[in-house]
């Protein structure tokens, strides 16, 4: 399995990433939702350039020309909610993949102790595809690894990639061992633990609260 973490390699990213995580910013949800978006643009390019490509002769107004065009089939999925603005920019780079959406939430049994529920999957057909997991925050790497689960019950993909924004290193080391071989992982930072309520840190605080609003 390959862990790719751009914070060992300064780019725009670390602009943006700085931007996700200034508490002085993060009051400006349109802004943060943005710059979710921008890191799941980038990072869509960089997972572009592990795919295969076909050759195809085109017809321009004045000739025709050998373009190289993506064949692989290509499903973007996204655990709700905080997910959907990084899905959102995955999707503008990769406009022609289709789309799959999974419901993974926690249930807390006590303060500091909670299941994690899946309760919603649509998806197209995975046999053979590329599939793209995306979440912004991988904590513990529970939710990530149930919703796959839950996916394979739409087939067996043929190539996996998990991307997120900011991973807990306790997440990597799970998911490590949980997912497939197969399995490429793309994070924008990896932060070194986890506290007692199983949030990431220093990370971001609560993506989907920032994104969208507090919830009750």
């Amino acid at each position: 399995m390959e862990i790719i973490n751009f914070d060992s390699t300064p780019s725009i990213i670390s602009q943006y990433m700085a931007e996700l995580r200034d508490i002085t910013i993060q009051t400006d949800s349109m802004r943060f939702r943005r710059n979710l978006e921008r890191i799941g643009e980038i990072m869509a390019y960089e997972i572009s350039k592990t795919l295969n490509y076909k050759t195809e002769a085109l017809q321009t107004p004045l000739d025709t020309a050998n373009c190289r065009t993506i064949a692989d089939k290509v499903v973007l999925g996204t655990i709700f909610r905080a997910g959907l603005p990084f899905h959102q920019g995955f999707l503008n780079t990769l406009d022609k993949a289709e789309n799959a959406f999974v419901s993974a939430y926690r249930k807390y049994r006590e303060k500091e102790n909670f299941d994690v529920f899946i309760e919603y999957i649509a998806s197209p057909r995975l046999d053979g595809k590329t599939l793209v997991l995306v979440d912004p925050m991988l904590a513990t790497g529970t939710s990530m690894e149930l919703s796959y689960r839950a996916l394979l019950t739409k087939g067996t993909p043929a190539k996996i990639h998990v991307a997120s924004v900011i991973a807990s290193q306790a997440a990597i080391e799970y998911v490590k061992k949980h997912m497939p071989d197969n399995t490429t992982v793309w994070v924008g930072a990896v932060d070194p633990e986890i506290n007692s309520h199983s949030y990431i840190v220093p990370g971001l605080g609560d993506a989907g609260d920032l994104a969208y609003g507090t919830k009750e």
